[in-house]
């Protein structure tokens, strides 16, 4: 026991006894209640409230900004779907105005030619595995679309229908070597007959066979369809003369032929189903 009271933390403890009186005592003597000890103790541990504090208020930051980050979140897939929603009323419109476009072509022509009948098509796909490049219509047999029936785009040729099913149809161009087409050039009245070239066709021509040799065609001529065969009506027209030529090997004459519509440019057309004088004279294959 005496070695107790003889002890360090015997001594230890009277001092914060002794420290705790006196701070009752100077407590009572002022009359206030912050004692020394609990001012040293406020001094000692105000640093950490302080520090304490600040973590709480950016803990509320934080909090805040994860509620905003949501917000932010919700705004953004909110504003995507309006996006989308108007990539798709644009592209509705624009298939609305090539299809008023393509009606307004073809508005000109009907009513120099009122018997003209037709079904409007829209380009649904190309034959990659086709060297001429033939597209198929969403349009066929169900809108009275025939095999032979004249493609146009306003009153340019784009090309002649060779396949038919009942909602589809196969379209030969303008620059297919498979395609004859009745013509003649506007200037000079001379006939012959349009078709393509496979040495041509990359370079987006076509020929107008069977000229004289004392041609008067030259370069910046129009040429139309002459109605001969009953496959085209008379007066479409196909398009520029590039060039005049002779073929080296029968030293016939032709003209190179530009067309004003190239097919591969257009996306919406006509076919004209009936018109005045079609199958007439036409040569069965």
């Amino acid at each position: 026991m005496k070695r107790f009271f003889r002890s360090g933390s015997f001594k230890t403890l009277v001092v914060i006894v002794a420290v705790i009186l006196l701070g009752v005592i100077f407590a009572a003597i002022s009359r206030n209640a912050s004692t020394p000890l609990t001012s040293a103790v406020g001094t000692i541990f105000s640093p950490l409230n302080s520090l304490a504090s600040t973590i709480s208020e950016s803990l509320s930051d934080v909090s805040a900004s994860f509620r905003s980050s949501t917000l932010y979140q919700a705004e953004i897939v909110e504003l995507e779907q309006q996006l989308e929603e108007k990539r798709k009323q644009l592209a509705d419109y624009d298939e609305l105005k090539k299809k008023v476009e393509a009606y307004e072509k073809f508005y000109g022509i009907k009513q120099k030619n009122e018997d003209f009948q037709f079904s409007y098509g829209s380009v649904i796909s190309k034959d990659a595995a086709d060297a001429y490049g033939s597209f198929v219509l969403n349009t066929g047999s169900n809108d009275g679309v025939s095999v032979g029936d004249p493609v146009i785009y306003g009153e340019y040729v784009i090309g002649v229908v060779k396949k038919v099913n009942f909602t589809t149809c196969v379209v030969y161009s303008i620059l297919d070597p498979r395609v004859n087409v009745g013509a003649f050039e506007s200037g000079t009245k001379e006939y012959g007959y349009v078709s393509g070239d496979p040495k041509l066709y990359n370079s987006n021509l076509c020929k107008l066979y069977g000229l004289n040799s004392t041609t008067s065609i030259v370069k910046g001529g129009i040429v139309c369809t002459s109605g001969a065969g009953g496959v085209f009506p008379n007066g479409l027209i196909i398009g520029e003369v590039e060039a005049v030529k002779s073929d080296e090997v029968s030293s016939a004459y032709y003209a190179e032929i530009k067309p004003f519509c190239l097919p591969n440019e257009v996306t919406d057309v006509f076919v004209i189903t009936s018109f005045a004088g079609q199958g007439e004279g036409e040569i069965k294959e």
